[in-house]
């Protein structure tokens, strides 16, 4: 579809570029406009010292969502940057010499079950092919549905699979009626802990994330996350997308119930469609009028969030021993944590905290001999008190676990330290209450149930990102710009379809007289 109408999208994230490359390539003229001097949002990047930190996202997950992304364009993930396989995916320290390494081989993968807790090997088999039938039914019937009405999902193909889905039953009891051992239950249950809400309150649907994690594998791109961001702007700069950096929209303008552009420092950006890529609560509540807003500030603060997160991005002097590239470290109660963050929200009083050392993989991120080190604690959103003593107050909590833990002085071989937590979230991504991964994945917020992607309000005005379907993480929202763009293009299309019939009428009228 050829066309001279322009779209504005706001915020250069993967949501954001991903919709703009749809767009573009159906001939759509695309400006994005970004906060920050560079593409990503939440993956920017930075270097300091000879390190080169990725700000956020460290697993890469889903590859064939890249891939498909890719392949949409007439490229390959191989053309933009070299794709690694971890092996082993990552480690599990439960305590002093008791941690557990999740080999990439599926069938090295039962082995480790089976001496873990005998029998649990065909156990593991069984759980896997039924997350697999989530995850393939979940790609194709659900994450690509923009959510606007349950209509969506009344096709009796979709209802018959949402019954094989357990979307009712739990994840903690759906893991814990499988698996006896601990550890196992653990390892199983971690990938849904930053989905907003604890395991027992977590639908079992999201199982298909252990697929994802133990059958797809855990995978690094050389040279850090952040060459996913840069490969997607060069994608959508080859199909004509312009970006505008160091731009913060405003106000978007609303001329007889339709959003007509926005506004920037550099001034005003005329659109016949907004999408809001940034956090969907400050576009929505910051960045339009009252009346064209189609939530109450009463309905955000009633949403449930997924956790905030107190990061550090440390340099180290020396290499590290006993650690991957990625190390989840539950040597205290994985329980009372995720207590700590869901349903007695408090800054965790022994946290769990995970920790990724991906200059093992890649020695291109570090200089010679030294130490790229990515540290994460998960924390409840807006919790309030976040002050340069209480991240050193965790870091040291952090630093006397991991030395104890690993055998191995830490702490005096740092050499650069930086931190990042709830206020920077607010600040640097306007996010609600200090989110770092957008909407809860509970069963009421949902696929229909989530914030609408397209404004009941102001007409030609959509959202996308982790605020809206199909929900968090990078996977899904690349998926949530792609399907933003096919809305977009439907309603261009029914507005030139709407032009065309006006501008016949009026011929004829005039033909007639």
């Amino acid at each position: 579809m050829q066309t001279s109408k322009h779209v504005v999208i706001i915020g250069a994230g993967f949501a954001g570029i991903s919709a703009a490359s749809y767009l573009a390539k159906a001939g759509v003229n695309v400006t994005v406009v970004e906060k920050h001097n560079q593409p990503g949002g939440r993956a920017r990047t930075f270097t300091a010292e000879g390190f080169t930190f990725d700000m956020g996202p460290s697993w890469y997950w889903m590859p064939d969502v890249f891939d498909q992304y890719f392949e949409d364009f007439g490229s390959s993930v191989a053309e933009h940057y070299e794709l690694v396989r971890l092996d082993p995916s990552y480690k599990v320290v439960f305590g002093k010499d008791n941690e557990v390494d999740l080999p990439a081989n599926r069938e090295s993968l039962g082995a480790l079950f089976d001496k873990i807790e005998p029998g649990s090997a065909a156990k593991l088999n069984h759980f896997l092919h039924e997350a697999e039938y989530k995850y393939k039914v979940g790609m194709a019937e659900f994450v690509q549905k923009p959510g606007h009405s349950i209509m969506e999902f009344a096709d009796l193909r979709v209802a018959k699979a949402a019954l094989k889905l357990h979307m009712l039953k739990d994840m903690a009891s759906y893991v814990d009626k499988l698996f006896k051992d601990t550890r196992l239950r653990q390892i199983l249950k971690f990938p849904v802990l930053f989905l907003g809400a604890t395991p027992e309150d977590t639908p079992a649907l999201y199982s298909l994330m252990n697929y994802a994690d133990l059958e797809l594998g855990t995978w690094y791109p050389l040279g850090g996350m952040h060459q996913m961001v840069l490969a997607m702007e060069k994608v959508a700069k080859k199909l004509g997308v312009k970006f505008k950096y160091e731009q913060q929209v405003t106000r978007i303008e609303v001329k007889e119930g339709r959003a007509t552009g926005v506004y920037t420092p550099d001034g005003f950006i005329e659109a016949d469609v907004v999408i809001g890529g940034a956090d969907y609560h400050h576009v929505e509540q910051h960045l339009l009028p009252k009346e064209h807003r189609q939530y109450t500030e009463e309905y955000w603060d009633k949403r449930t969030m997924a956790p905030s997160s107190l990061l550090y991005y440390i340099g180290l002097n020396k290499r590290l021993k006993g650690l991957d590239h990625h190390n989840l470290f539950f040597d205290t109660s994985f329980d009372k944590h995720a207590a700590e963050i869901y349903t007695e929200p408090q800054w965790p009083s022994n946290p769990l905290f995970y920790v990724c050392v991906p200059s093992i993989t890649d020695d291109g991120i570090s200089p010679e001999g030294c130490e790229n080190v990515f540290i994460l604690i998960p924390t409840a959103p807006d919790l309030g008190g976040d002050t340069e003593q209480l991240r050193d107050r965790y870091l040291d909590i952090v630093m006397d676990r991991l030395e104890e833990l690993t055998g191995q002085d830490v702490r005096n071989a740092v050499i650069y330290k930086r931190s990042f937590a709830e206020k920077d979230f607010k600040e640097d991504y306007n996010a609600y209450k200090g989110n770092a991964y957008g909407l809860a994945n509970t069963l009421m917020q949902t696929a229909f149930l989530k914030p609408k992607m397209k404004s009941t309000k102001v007409k030609g005005l959509f959202y996308t990102g982790q605020l809206t379907t199909p929900g968090p993480g990078v996977p899904p929202s690349l998926i949530s710009g792609q399907v933003v763009a096919g809305e977009v293009l439907k309603f261009l299309q029914l507005r030139a379809n709407q032009g065309n019939s006006i501008k016949s009428k009026t011929l004829a009228n005039t033909s007639e007289t």
